[in-house]
């Protein structure tokens, strides 16, 4: 398969900017900050239409609800749509005397199809696919399609979509490296199923295993923790979002007599850092951890499914020795109901198979009932775009984020992106209006934009056009801290030709 070009890569170099605080997220993901002079790493028992504007990228199948309709700066949402779709219009009632009161049922679904339509031609902030058609499947929406039990296994419910959904296994793990008869796999609800699951089977080879996992990890994983009581340590990041590889070496040499456990980010939430599973896998060979005492979870949530395209990236691959990697399927591909897919070693769902004579299937799965529908349209989008398609998608996004990139730091606004990924990361607005109608996601004093096939280049020149009035007009976010994230954007780990422009002499003319 040929792979993509990508843009020039950033070295970083080791252990820059080391952050010592390791204490694990709370309830609401936050991590609590520590004093800067508390040594070591610590360890935490965890229970627990109009025209349009542009082109999209040619191989996006479908621009579903004119996502990419701009006309400048639109039009307020009508205050009589929004009354209609209030918690008390849409309240259910319990007799005809209330109902009398109500709109009607198509009025309130009018109102929030105009709603959905508006919302979906400004969406910048989640990695979420927005250009895709599968009219061709609305028919099938009339079945109670319930894959419910085991992918493989199938039970009395005659109603189901298991042929789509192994179709769909076996195309994920062919992409990822893995031979017939040595996987497992089933599509999820979501990524974050796909973390719960693949976490489960680690707690269940491993039971006194330890879970090492960045600090920068998406929430599932943490949650995970404390669902299996697992013991857990959350490692430092360097300013780019990857995981401290010196703070990992040390935190394990501490507890050799137990399982290493490792989540893997194949792209994090904020800011797109990819982990380097060579250098861990590396740590483990110095450290003289055995295949039999470490068990490896891969997270590719968006990336995981991005990677195979990009050229010279890292293989992120089964012929490696991980456990499980898990994806989102409405994320890349695009689909209108949130799912995944999780694949694993076939051999260590073992641990957790129960049979279940209701079924006359087993159970392997976190839910019981599975959403039959999302498979067929992972299904569908596959069969559609095909492995061209998708990699027309992903040199799109990669060469659109660097656009986006570029024009910020053109505009003398702040902003990163990581190499291997289409996530920018920005300085956070302050004008609170317009995080909410371009839907940017933030973290304390900084915003991203995840650059997904529906992003074109005319709507990042819209974007930045606003966000220098909005600039102009309110000003601009001053850093929390001196290790705030928007201070940690101006690190020399990202390099420095996205945030500054530097000078560099010619050797030849240089007298210096």
């Amino acid at each position: 398969m040929r792979r993509m070009s990508t843009a020039e890569k950033v070295t970083l170099p080791p252990n820059a900017d080391e952050r010592p605080d390791t204490e694990l997220p709370d309830e609401s993901g936050q991590i609590p900050q520590k004093p800067q002079a508390e040594e070591g790493l610590m360890m935490h028992d965890y229970s627990g239409s109009s025209g349009k504007a542009g082109t999209p990228s040619p191989w996006a199948v479908f621009d579903a609800w004119g996502v990419n309709t701009m006309e400048g700066k639109m039009d307020p949402i009508d205050p009589e749509i929004m009354h209609k779709l209030e918690d008390s219009s849409v309240a259910i009632p319990f007799g005809d005397d209330e109902r009398s009161a109500l709109p009607d049922e198509t009025e309130i679904l009018a109102a929030y199809d105009k709603v959905l339509q508006h919302r979906s031609m400004v969406h910048f902030g989640y990695p979420y696919n927005l250009m895709f058609n599968h009219a061709e499947l609305y028919d099938f929406m009339k079945f109670s399609i319930n894959n419910l039990g085991d992918p493989y296994i199938t039970s009395n419910y005659g109603v189901h979509s298991r042929q789509f959904e192994c179709s769909v296994i076996d195309f994920f793990a062919r992409l990822w490296g893995i031979s017939k008869g040595e996987y497992w796999g089933y599509v999820t609800t979501c990524g974050t199923e796909g973390n719960l699951h693949g976490i489960l089977l680690a707690r269940e080879c491993h039971p006194d295993g330890i879970l090492y996992t960045s600090r920068e990890t998406h929430y599932s994983i943490f949650k995970a923790a404390r669902y299996y009581r697992m013991d857990a340590k959350s490692i430092p990041t360097l300013p780019t979002g990857e995981m401290d590889y010196s703070a990992l070496e040390y935190e394990i040499s501490r507890n050799m007599d137990r399982p290493v456990i490792i989540n893997v980010n194949i792209g994090t939430t904020v800011k797109g850092a990819v982990d380097s599973l060579d250098r861990i896998l590396r740590i483990l060979s110095t450290l003289g951890v055995p295949r039999e005492k470490f068990h490896i979870h891969c997270d590719g949530a968006l990336f995981a499914m991005m990677m195979p395209f990009v050229e010279y990236g890292p293989e992120i691959s089964f012929k490696k020795p991980i456990d499980s990697i898990a994806v989102s399927g409405h994320k890349m591909l695009g689909c209108p109901m949130p799912c995944g897919v999780t694949i694993a070693r076939k051999e260590h769902v073992t641990k957790v198979e129960q049979r279940i004579d209701y079924l006359n299937s087993v159970d392997t799965t976190i839910m019981g009932s599975r959403n039959g529908q999302a498979p067929l349209y992972m299904w569908y989008s596959l069969r559609k775009k095909g492995i061209e398609g998708i990699k027309q998608d992903v040199i799109h996004c990669m060469d659109t984020a660097r656009y986006l990139r570029d024009e910020l730091t053109n505009a003398g606004i702040t902003c990163r992106l990581n190499d291997l990924s289409s996530t920018v990361v920005l300085e956070r607005p302050i004008n609170d209006k317009f995080i909410k109608r371009w839907q940017l996601a933030c973290e304390e004093d900084i915003a991203h934009v995840v650059v997904m096939p529906n992003i074109t280049r005319e709507k990042i020149d819209c974007f930045v056009k606003e966000l220098n009035n909005v600039i102009s007009k309110d000003g601009r976010m001053n850093p929390r801290g001196p290790d705030s994230p928007l201070s940690l954007l101006a690190n020399t780990a990202w390099g420095s030709g996205s945030f500054v422009q530097p000078k560099v002499g010619d050797f030849k003319s240089d007298k210096n």
